[in-house]
């Protein structure tokens, strides 16, 4: 189920969307996708960051965004060093734009907006890194 959420051409864009969002940043974005999560969405998100050793980026600034499809779940967890800087809020905002899109079942746009959204903080705090800045995570959707 999980992996039918997004067609082909919807991963696609949401690839797209993340290396477009990394490319002028140090910063790692994943998207994480499972059927179900037993519990708190945010803890299982927690969780799942660090089974994809999200937490070992130079910088500590990795960003998921997980989404539970059974629940219609979802949590954006950012690592220590991208928190330090962005605003307090920050989340929540990025959370009430998906929200809009979500519920108008246009779930490739919210998490494309959610993506951009991420990456542009990432680029402000993070910009690439001309010498030896590589890609510490993978671009792939994982799937639960």
């Amino acid at each position: 189920m999980a992996e039918k959420l997004f067609s082909k051409a919807e991963r696609e864009i949401i690839l797209e969307a993340i290396k477009a969002a990394e490319r002028e940043t140090s910063g790692e974005i994943q998207v994480h996708i499972e059927n179900h999560c037993k519990g708190d969405v945010l803890d299982r998100a927690a969780e799942v960051f660090e089974k994809l050793k999200m937490h070992q980026t130079k910088h500590r600034n990795a960003v998921l965004f997980y989404l539970d499809v059974v629940e219609h779940k979802f949590a954006i967890l950012g690592d220590a060093g991208i928190n330090k800087v962005v605003p307090d809020n920050f989340w929540e905002k990025i959370k009430e734009e998906m929200v809009v899109h979500f519920k108008a079942n246009a779930f490739t746009e919210g998490l494309r907006k959610g993506i951009e959204m991420s990456g542009q903080q990432l680029q402000a705090h993070f910009p690439y890194e001309q010498k030896g800045d590589i890609n510490e995570l993978p671009d792939e959707i994982s799937f639960g």
